[in-house]
């Protein structure tokens, strides 16, 4: 016989027993729960849509508004930096030698103008109806038809593989601190937001730029995408063009233990 709990006793009636059951705390406590949350709902409110109250700002304003006082920041920023430099070269005491010294590392760093033969790669996002366009490749998902952050990558390192002596991505001069990073379809460069299409423009010897591009494994398989379902890429050669300068702020920023 078992011994379950819910077995009747000796000497109690089968009919009168009532055993406590853990289901009816858990129904209990789901309830409980439903009502916290449409009072923290109601208590938020405050009698608005909090969908779609007209007087919340939506994040993507407020992510354009900062990315476009981030902008003014920059030029600002570059703006002081050659006032600066001005000041600084009436009289500073330093020979040729070092003044020569100092130019090239500014060269170097990206944070003066750079002229040279130029090209540039332009990455864009597939027609939202796009389809396969050969035979034996599946229907794409979402994912296939937008650029992501590899793509712009690969064809930054590459530009870099093929001897550029500077990079601009969008409006910005690229620098070895920079990071090119995507959110969705976004681009997040040095505090500023970009759409598609993404500009590359990079200073070099058109020629090995371009045999760079063509090496590249990551680009290749990008190609595949670009044939099959219709994502952007064009390389356009510039001629002789100048780059601007880096304009934003060059100080390091590290992490330091808590004492």
């Amino acid at each position: 016989m078992s011994n379950s709990a819910d077995s009747p006793q000796p000497g109690t009636s089968a009919g009168t027993i009532r055993r406590f059951r853990p289901v009816r705390v858990l129904t209990v406590a789901v309830f409980a729960l439903a009502g916290l949350i449409f009072f923290t709902s109601f208590n938020t409110a405050k009698g608005t849509n909090i969908r779609t109250d007209a007087s919340l700002l939506k994040l993507s304003d407020l992510i354009q508004e900062r990315s476009h006082k981030n902008g003014q920041l920059d030029e600002s920023n570059g703006s002081l930096r050659e006032d600066v430099e001005s000041l600084a070269e009436r009289d500073n005491g330093s020979t040729k030698a070092e003044e020569a010294r100092l130019a090239a590392l500014e060269k170097n760093a990206g944070t003066q103008k750079l002229k040279g033969k130029a090209l540039t790669v332009t990455l864009d996002d597939a027609p939202p109806n796009a389809t396969a366009k050969l035979p034996g490749y599946p229907e794409p998902q979402p994912d296939y038809l937008v650029i992501h952050q590899q793509d712009l990558q690969a064809v930054v390192n590459a530009l870099w593989q093929g001897g550029a002596e500077g990079i601009k991505v969008m409006d910005q001069r690229l620098i070895s601190t920079s990071a090119v990073r995507c959110v969705g379809n976004t681009l997040i460069l040095q505090g500023r937001v970009y759409s598609p299409p993404y500009k590359i423009q990079a200073v070099g010897d058109p020629e090995k730029l371009q045999k760079a591009l063509s090496a590249s494994k990551a680009i290749q398989n990008y190609m595949v995408y670009v044939n099959v379902y219709g994502l952007g890429w064009k390389v356009d050669e510039d001629g002789t063009v100048t780059l601007p300068g880096y304009s934003g702020t060059v100080d390091l920023h590290y992490a330091k233990p808590v004492e």
